[in-house]
């Protein structure tokens, strides 16, 4: 894939006013701020995709958090979830660093594409189903120029559900009945040559990750050790 078109693309996602709903959040969160931030100015506008556009291993993320991502632009960036997937990634040996603060800080990705679900910041972290759908071709699209994706990691139930019916939508063979989602559940995926060629050759596979939110890593659901296990694993099957 040429970095021209994967940029190009990302360009339009930030042009989005698809969702009325989440325009008129994400906007004035930016405008009202949190006191923390206030001297900041507020990206505001849907968050591209970020990471090795030729990577092996595609990560999908719910949707952006409002005081995180739709503050500093940046997927994961700025909030504690990200904290925690950045520190794992560097460990695993995808990221050159262990933090992300904003999108100058010089972070780099190294075979791993973040993206998620969702590109604007909904209020609750709830997007309603209308909007999910909408912004599915965003998803869709990437795809069409991932060429090297072996690997798909789903953050949370949500990520979850929307990858499997964007591929199977595509033509990739899903297992039915559906695996129940879990933490650590692995799905070899048949049929796949519509999603890579690099899958197409060598297989695909989705390994699921309970998300890195507050709710999970602060009352243990999600231990480090837990989230570890994972990139490890994506590191192996991307190898």
């Amino acid at each position: 894939m040429t970095k021209s078109r994967f940029e190009a693309l990302q360009s339009d996602v930030t042009e989005c006013r698809l969702c009325p709903r989440l325009v008129r959040w994400r906007e004035r969160v930016a405008l009202e701020k949190r006191a923390a931030y206030r001297e900041e100015t507020y990206w505001g506008r849907p968050v591209p995709a970020f990471g090795d556009p030729d990577a092996s291993v595609l990560v999908v993320g719910l949707a952006p958090a409002a005081h995180g991502a739709n503050r500093t632009g940046r997927m994961f960036t700025g909030d504690r979830s990200g904290d925690w997937l950045f520190r794992a990634l560097h460990r695993a040996g995808f990221a050159n660093r262990p933090d992300a603060v904003s999108a100058g800080d010089g972070l780099v990705l190294d075979d791993v594409l973040i993206t998620a679900t969702v590109r604007c910041a909904p209020p609750a972290n709830k997007p309603t189903t209308t909007e999910r759908d909408t912004c599915r071709r965003w998803l869709e699209a990437e795809l069409d120029l991932l060429d090297h994706i072996r690997v798909i990691v789903v953050l949370g139930s949500i990520a979850y559900a929307q990858t499997l019916r964007v591929l199977a939508a595509r033509g990739v063979t899903v297992p039915r009945p559906r695996p129940r989602f879990g933490h650590g559940v692995e799905i070899p995926l048949g049929n796949v040559a519509a999603v890579s060629r690099a899958a197409g050759v060598g297989g695909l596979t989705l390994l699921c990750s309970y998300h890195p939110s507050q709710q999970n890593t602060f009352t243990g659901t999600l231990t480090e050790e837990m989230f570890d296990a994972v990139w490890t694993r994506a590191r192996a099957l991307a190898d």
